[in-house]
């Protein structure tokens, strides 16, 4: 299958940008990494194997990039302050560098991505498409961890807020953010076998219902536990079914 590779400068992350495509044609789908991922993690862990047969038959382009806010996370060297800082300038970066390269890459400039991850990488895709509505039309949020709130030591401050669709969402105004993603869909899908939290999706899924924003919990059963061999089972089936 086709891959091309980018990398440049930016202002909005404390790193290097680099940008990964495999495929030739397609509905686009952004592919977050877990927490500590870097952008090439998900051919690594083979789940760009597992929805081969999709790429191709070009049916969709899969883009993945570094995980740059979750690896602060993870790593717990930052104070809770500067990790939020850069949990927002990252979906800044999604939205105002990754989002224009994708469509320019696919020569579409109002074409609409599907979000996709695991674990972190699930709360990143959740977060993408609860934040800009108008450039993802779907998530594919697979085992969420989608509350970041134990990483604060209790200190809540407004970058982390805007951040977390589970906090800021039950408070967001109707208006055209909402009503744009009243007419999206968010799966969940979750397996409830070893280190999976299936409440961590029912409570986001709560959060969304009481918005009305479309939503789905999809339960896989205590075989499946929180690793790569549920996640390459669950992406083809979700994007066979949506792309």
């Amino acid at each position: 299958m086709q891959q091309q590779r980018w990398t440049w400068n930016t202002d909005r992350l404390p790193e290097p940008a680099r940008v990964v495509r495999w495929g030739h044609f397609g509905t686009p789908v952004l592919l977050f990494p877990t927490a500590g991922g870097d952008f090439e993690e998900v051919e690594r862990f083979h789940l760009v194997a597992a929805v081969a047969e999709l790429i191709d038959a070009g049916r969709i382009k899969v883009y993945s990039i570094d995980s740059v806010a979750g690896k602060h996370w993870v790593q717990g060297d930052e104070r809770p302050e500067y990790c939020s800082r850069v949990q927002n300038l990252f979906d800044a970066y999604v939205y105002h560098e990754v989002v224009p390269l994708i469509r320019s890459d696919c020569q579409t400039q109002d074409l609409e991505i599907i979000a996709a991850g695991a674990s972190i990488g699930a709360f990143n895709a959740a977060a993408s498409v609860c934040r800009h509505p108008d450039a993802f039309r779907l998530a594919i949020a697979m085992s969420g961890t989608f509350d970041l709130s134990k990483y604060l030591n209790g200190r809540m401050n407004l970058d982390f807020y805007y951040a977390s669709p589970l906090h800021y969402l039950p408070s967001l105004e109707d208006g055209p953010q909402l009503a744009r993603l009243r007419q999206r869909l968010l799966l969940l899908p979750t397996g409830q076998g070893q280190w999976e939290d299936v409440g961590e999706s029912w409570r986001l899924a709560n959060v969304l219902g009481r918005r009305g924003i479309p939503n789905r919990v999809d339960l896989w059963g205590r075989e499946w536990d929180h690793n790569w061999e549920t996640w390459r089972a669950m992406l083809p089936k979700y994007l066979k079914e949506h792309a």
